[in-house]
């Protein structure tokens, strides 16, 4: 069975309700017909509700049964109780007047609705930033328990290959610590999509082949996934190859539960992370679904703005997954 269909299944049925800030877009209403008429998410679309209608009949869409919400035309004591929440979760950090404010952008209107329970998850980015998505979901939603940041994975498919691949969206500059919360909330994310995860935290050296500072930060994050998750199989400092080719793996790092047989990859900084999902994506064939955003009390997803139709369908099929 393939992946989405996997995912599908779990999905169908459970009456997940997954917001798009996004509403008026081709793509997202596109999205959003395929998964209401799939019974998979039941979907919010915001927006102004003509847009949103004249989008459909430009691209033949029938949008019966959707619901859609202006947040310019929200009911005045829905409109209360959202400010009032809103304003009680920023107390001390914003003025009435500023949540007021706030409520106009789309993108706090839509994460209200996950944090008061009105929806299960949203999913935006295919026109919003990546930091209009994310700003107000760390606001409001915040982190889980036990947990000090939010990171972005991808899900790397091409056929019957699934890897997982992290931070390739959020953090900068990753330290041990962070390298180290990246590789767990990565896992975790892996064993969503059926990946039993070994994690290789990435480098370009191998168990010492190379030495410095960047070279010990791997190796201390390794370290401190060991103490975090005892049981998880995770090795590091690797090098790509090792990683993933048996053969290289067993003759660099003999005795590792990971090397030669890697399907989690942590990338030591953003920029080494997006190089490489992009060049797995471009050059490999793969196809790369994401960001999936880790780490945050409830599900909210971020597109790229250069998302596709069927990007936003299967990123809101995973959002559901992540609300069962």
């Amino acid at each position: 069975m393939d992946l989405f269909d996997e995912i599908a299944a779990k999905v169908k049925g459970q009456d997940k309700t997954i917001v798009f800030p996004e509403g008026a877009d081709k793509r997202i209403l596109g999205a959003a017909v395929r998964l209401k008429n799939d019974d998979l998410v039941e979907p919010i679309l915001l927006g102004s509700k003509s847009e949103i209608e004249a989008t459909a009949n430009e691209n033949n869409f029938d949008i019966t049964g959707l619901q859609i919400i202006d947040p310019a035309a929200y009911p005045e004591a829905d409109k209360k109780a959202m400010f009032d929440a809103l304003l009680e979760r920023r107390k001390g950090k914003n003025t009435p007047e500023q949540v007021e404010k706030m409520l106009e952008d789309v993108s706090y209107f839509g994460t209200m609705l996950v944090y008061m329970g009105k929806a299960d998850g949203m999913v935006s980015g295919a026109v919003h930033s990546t930091g209009s998505t994310v700003r107000p979901a760390l606001q409001i939603i915040k982190t889980k328990p036990n947990a000090h940041r939010i990171s972005g994975a991808f899900l790397m498919q091409k056929g019957d290959q699934r890897y997982i691949f992290a931070d390739c969206a959020i953090n900068i500059e990753l330290d041990a610590d962070t390298m180290a919360e990246v590789a767990v909330q990565s896992a975790e994310t892996a064993k969503l999509f059926g990946i039993d995860p070994k994690v290789a935290l990435l480098s370009f050296s191998t168990k010492g082949s190379a030495k410095g500072d960047m070279v010990t930060k791997v190796a201390e994050a390794t370290e401190k996934v060991h103490e975090m998750e005892p049981e998880l199989p995770a090795d590091g400092e690797m090098q790509f190859d090792a990683a993933v080719v048996p053969s290289v793996g067993e003759l660099k790092a003999p005795g590792s539960k990971v090397a030669g047989h890697a399907n989690v990859f942590i990338f030591p900084s953003l920029e080494a992370g997006n190089i490489g999902y992009k060049i797995a994506q471009r050059f490999g064939g793969f196809t790369a679904v994401g960001p999936i955003l880790q780490g945050l009390n409830a599900p909210i997803a971020d597109l790229s703005r250069g998302c596709s139709e069927d990007d936003a369908y299967k990123v809101a099929i995973i959002t559901a997954a992540q609300a069962l």
